[in-house]
């Protein structure tokens, strides 16, 4: 599957004043996305802590990946509830519920039987089990309603992030690149540029001590329309080739990136406001830049 995250590391603005030797580097495939972490730091403290980066990120995979059969979220979507979630798995889905009361519904991850029954390929699937109301959030517990299904495709992604993140600071590290189909910076100022699937690089954000996610809905066709789909009308074109949120953590920049996509600008400038958000790129299907 093609990655939807479309943001990359301009040549040669990649600093890490703090240390003079190399970074330790590490680069694989972390939630079903090419993944990269950074670390400036010596290696005596940069090992243990890229050790505990990489435990960290498997945790994660075994709750949230939807590749792995065996993932705690696949046993959700198998079963139809969960009963004594773990911590992080209760905490991703908090941040789920608050992204969708604070984008009207939009950032909705019920999607999930409409996204399969598209990559079947059938032209019309009924959205009567979309609705994150039905999902009942009772302690430790999570149950779906009848057929329902999630996605968390457009948010774990930043979770991790953050929560690789938090593992890095712990160990000491002042100094960090992280990218796991999301970006986070410690420290050094990082310049990245945003890139458009069809108009290519649209834009530059200089990143420093926060986190960056790029959604572009045609990074991965699906029938007639993107990945990326409106919960209530989901062969509904999206308003925007290619959102980009800068914001104080990845989980934020992710989860807006994505429900974005289908906000108009009205909506959009109203969740400028959102507590922790820096600014919001959107591109238009013509190549159109506007900043806010």
């Amino acid at each position: 599957m093609r990655r939807r995250r479309f943001l990359t590391l301009a040549a040669g603005l990649m600093a890490f004043p703090a240390f003079a030797g190399a970074p330790t580097r590490w680069s694989g495939i972390a939630l079903g996305a090419e993944a990269t972490l950074v670390l400036s730091a010596p290696e005596a403290v940069a090992r243990p802590a890229l050790a505990a980066a990489l435990a960290e990120i498997r945790e994660m995979e075994r709750l949230f990946s939807l590749h792995d059969p065996a993932s705690l979220l696949s046993r959700l979507n198998a079963e139809g509830r969960l009963d004594e979630a773990p911590t992080p798995f209760r905490d991703l889905l908090a941040r789920v519920d608050a992204l969708h009361r604070l984008t009207g519904g939009l950032f909705d991850p019920t999607v999930q039987p409409v996204w399969e029954a598209l990559a079947r390929g059938e032209t019309a699937p009924g959205i009567t089990q979309v609705g994150w109301s039905r999902v009942r959030l009772d302690g430790g517990s999570v149950r779906l309603g009848a057929r329902q299904k999630l996605t968390l495709n457009g948010i774990a992604q930043g979770y991790a992030t953050d929560r690789v993140v938090a593992v890095l600071r712990a160990h000491g590290l002042s100094d960090a690149f992280v990218d796991i189909g999301e970006q986070a910076a410690l420290g050094a100022p990082r310049r990245l540029g945003v890139e458009d699937p069809a108009q290519g690089l649209v834009g530059t954000i200089t990143l420093r001590d926060g986190a960056v996610a790029t959604s572009s809905p045609a990074a991965t066709p699906l029938g007639r329309t993107g990945h990326i789909l409106h919960p209530a009308r989901p062969g509904a074109a999206p308003f925007w080739a290619t959102v980009t949120v800068e914001a104080e953590d990845a989980t934020l920049a992710d989860g807006l990136s994505t429900a974005l996509c289908h906000a108009d600008l009205a909506l959009a400038r109203r969740l400028r406001s959102a507590p922790g958000l820096r600014q919001i790129l959107l591109v238009s299907a013509e190549g159109d830049l506007r900043t806010l």
